[in-house]
């Protein structure tokens, strides 16, 4: 069975930092694209940043660009993203997914993504 657990989140002050990271179970993280979206509340799911499986391709949301870092460790089958200059419009339930379809391909659509983990809460304090 393939699950995606993320770990990492918290409460941080607005300018803070925090690391995600999300660990793969149950299959070989090859050929694996991964991405982060996020919830927040009352709102609907939104796209953060993406991945491919090498690495060489990654992507990201405009409102988080040049503040988060996505990477991956392939031998620990782990993605990370790495969030900076954090502000109080970045909390939300952060999840990360996953697909073995995209391969060396990233997707900002949800629909892609076959792998889902449970989210971790991130809060953001003014």
């Amino acid at each position: 069975q393939v699950q995606l657990v993320e770990s990492g989140g918290g409460l941080v002050e607005s300018g803070g930092s925090l690391q995600l990271t999300c660990v793969l179970s149950g299959r070989t993280f090859t050929n694996l694209a991964m991405a982060w979206f996020r919830q927040a509340p009352g709102k609907g799911r939104e796209f953060v940043a993406a991945i491919s499986w090498s690495g060489g391709s990654t992507f990201y949301a405009d409102s988080v660009k040049g503040r988060f870092t996505i990477s991956r460790d392939n031998r620990k089958s782990t993605a990370f993203l790495q969030m900076n200059s954090l502000k109080p419009e970045d909390t939300a339930d952060y999840y990360c997914a996953g697909d073995f379809r995209l391969n060396q391909r990233v997707s900002t659509s949800q629909g892609d993504y076959d792998y889902w983990g449970q989210g971790t809460q991130v809060t953001v304090s003014s």
